[in-house]
């Protein structure tokens, strides 16, 4: 496999954890150094001890100083020191060790401030666990503190950071009952919250509620609305509230973000112009959103002239912008002129971030140039910027689209021994590889892992695995991959069935293919044109002209357009099965609809009509599909002197051939 040992493709995930006692020995390495015992020591000020918590980046370092203090007669602990403290951990998302202080104020009676309670409730959010917030919030009077509007302010941030959006309102009715007025900071997160939650009108009578109660809204107030609206493509409602009052930055932002979406970019650029003449200067974040949607338009030209107006009006560009046009070059294959880009970012003074290296990453190899990519990796960690799962993930799939089993594994090496977890993306790429390789083992221990570490397999990974096996005729396990879907949670979607339904036409499972087309008609899931190119291919293969006939109906009637593949192979099944006209017909049709025949399509015709009606009408196509460009191939040549030898003998045979190379329509 080409793995570190202990590796196995297993991530293994290790959080350092902090034993908290305060009853324990003083280390005095962290007291004075004055020589005096600690029975008769110099009392310590809490200044000191403030700055020292606040300047000590280790918390194993802060904590046992913390610990040290307790246990001596040197110095006791203040409301201001806890307070350091638990912001310390909490940062660290030491959760329990915040619990344990709190609890240990509450014992010594210090009484918790305001500060100490949104230190806590802080700590709670950042390591996501808002409902303990809240939990700790509704004891907050055990502590000693009353709440105020500002707590509950950051607990409204806890619950919408998660998401947890049904909570909010009936907590924010429980403040009006404790006799506190919303601020603006909490009108902005209630518009937040509602706007995540779909609803414009909730978010309108919430504006209403705010004038009503003399809280005039704020730009943040009106941005929250703003891309709301847009997001919702309703521009139009966006730009009649922005003429409604003084729009800031972050509003025309917020428009032209808008605008940009839909892909009306001259709109972007006018309200642009308007900015301009209101005196209003755009900001880095305008130009780039304005260069960005450039870029992902293909313009990328004019958005160097965006970056040029960015530098005559006083803007300096930031990572962001140069990334924007890294990834138009990138994705263009124009990777010269990116990391030219890149060079000139750097020679400026902006330094790149891991969206700059991973835009690089993914343009190198979408190329194929994974030792490039390695060598952009190795500068970005000379650069101490530190690669994210995104690097990992993008460099992984790169070695698997190559087929690199032992480059993607080094890698997936590297990230584990970093401690870098991997997302779903990262296994599936994974799985795909171990099943090119046929290591489905290796690639089925892979999936069970995934959800022991917390990274459950989506139904993309499931359809990765299920191709791999039906490409190899592992079908049987196939199945049974398909049956274990539900136990994770996944549900097949039309690419699932397509592969199953692709393996068993393969397999001549004709029964069993109709009884799964059947069932998706059941489910309700809509076919696209590979699920009909598959059936069509798996009848066509099967001789069921008849069955063929109606299916290519009712394609057409739902309204899918065929492609090449699909009339190629109604040609190829028509010419076989000696219905020629049919065949004639659908030529004709992919003229039709602006679709090109190729040498297959003529291969089937010539075949196809020289046995069916004559070698001379046989010839009407091959002058057509020279005259399409289309230089006839071994394969026609050779099957025109069998059929000739067997009708005319070799003799003619080569005379009739002599005659056609002779025809200088056919020589030309």
């Amino acid at each position: 496999m080409y793995l570190k040992e202990g590796c196995s493709l297993l991530l293994k995930v290790s959080k350092r954890s902090i034993p908290f006692v305060l009853s324990t020995n003083p280390v005095f390495d962290y007291l004075p150094q004055n020589g005096v015992s600690d029975k008769y020591s110099v009392s310590i000020k809490e200044s000191e001890v403030l700055k020292r918590l606040k300047d000590e980046n280790d918390i194993i370092l802060a904590l046992e100083y913390f610990k040290s203090l307790a246990n001596s007669r040197s110095f006791k602990h203040t409301r201001l020191t806890y307070q350091m403290m638990i912001k310390k951990l909490g940062f660290k998302g030491e959760i329990d060790a915040v619990q344990y202080l709190l609890h240990q104020m509450k014992l010594e009676g210090i009484g918790c401030s305001e500060d100490v309670f949104i230190g806590v409730i802080n700590s709670y959010r950042q390591a996501g666990v808002a409902e303990q917030a809240l939990k700790t919030f509704y004891r907050i009077s055990e502590f000693g503190c009353a709440p105020t509007v500002r707590l509950y302010n950051h607990v409204f941030d806890a619950l919408l950071s998660e998401n947890r959006l049904h909570m909010i309102s009936p907590i924010y009715n429980n403040m009006k009952k404790d006799g506190l007025d919303p601020n603006v900071y909490t009108y902005n997160i209630l518009l937040k919250a509602l706007c995540k939650n779909n609803s414009l009108s909730g978010a309108r009578r919430l504006l209403e509620e705010m004038s009503n109660k003399g809280c005039e809204p704020d730009k943040v107030s009106y941005t929250t609305i703003i891309s709301f609206l847009c997001k919702l493509g309703r521009l139009n409602e966006a730009r009649d509230l922005v003429s409604k009052f003084i729009p800031s930055v972050s509003v025309y932002n917020a428009l032209i973000n808008g605008c940009c979406a839909e892909g009306n970019v001259r709109e972007a650029f006018e309200l642009l112009d308007v900015m301009m003449e209101k005196r209003t200067s755009p900001n880095v974040i305008t130009y780039t959103t304005i260069l960005n949607s450039l870029v992902d338009l293909g313009h990328i030209e004019v958005s160097l002239a965006v970056l040029a107006k960015m530098f005559v009006q006083g803007c300096d560009p930031n990572a962001c912008t140069f990334t924007s046009l890294m990834k138009g070059y990138s994705l263009r294959g124009r990777l010269p002129e990116a990391f030219k880009l890149l060079r000139q970012m750097i020679e400026d003074g902006v330094l790149p971030n891991p969206v700059t290296y991973n835009t690089l990453m993914h343009g190198l190899c979408l190329a194929g140039k994974m030792d490039d990519a390695l060598s952009l990796l190795y500068e970005m960690e000379r650069n101490l910027c530190l690669p994210n799962i995104v690097t990992y993930t993008t460099l992984i799939d790169g070695f698997a689209k190559s087929g690199n089993l032992i480059g993607a594994s080094e890698l997936w090496n590297k990230m584990i021994s970093l401690g870098v977890r991997p997302n779903a993306l990262a296994y599936t790429c994974m799985i795909d590889l171990l099943c090119r390789n046929s290591m489905f083992g290796h690639a089925y221990t892979l999936l069970k892992k995934m959800s022991t570490h917390k990274c459950p397999p989506n139904t993309i990974t499931f359809n990765t695995f299920i191709k791999g096996l039906c490409v190899q005729d592992r079908f049987d396990w196939a199945m049974e991959l398909f049956d274990e879907m539900g136990k994770h949670g996944c549900i097949p979607d039309v690419t699932t069935y397509n592969e199953i339904l692709n393996g068993l036409f393969k397999v001549k499972n004709i029964e069993f293919a109709f009884e799964l087309v059947r069932k998706m008609g059941e489910l309700g899931i809509e076919f696209n044109l590979v699920t009909y190119n598959i059936i069509i291919h798996g009848l066509s293969s099967s001789g069921k002209l008849e069955e063929v006939h109606k299916l290519f109906g009712k394609m057409l009637i739902r309204g899918i357009k065929p492609d090449s593949f699909t009339l190629n192979m109604l040609i190829h099944t028509y010419s076989t099965h000696g219905n020629v006209e049919y065949a004639v017909r659908h030529l004709n049709f992919m003229h039709l609809i602006g679709l090109n025949p190729d040498i297959f399509t003529y291969t089937s015709l010539v075949r196809g009509v020289g046995v069916q009606v004559g070698i001379e009408e046989s010839y009407i196509y091959l002058h057509r599909m020279i005259n399409e460009g289309i230089c006839p191939n071994v394969s026609i040549w050779s099957f025109l002197v069998r059929f000739l030898a067997n009708k005319i003998g070799y003799v003619g045979a080569v005379d009739c051939m002599n005659a056609i190379l002779a025809d200088p329509f056919i020589c030309n």
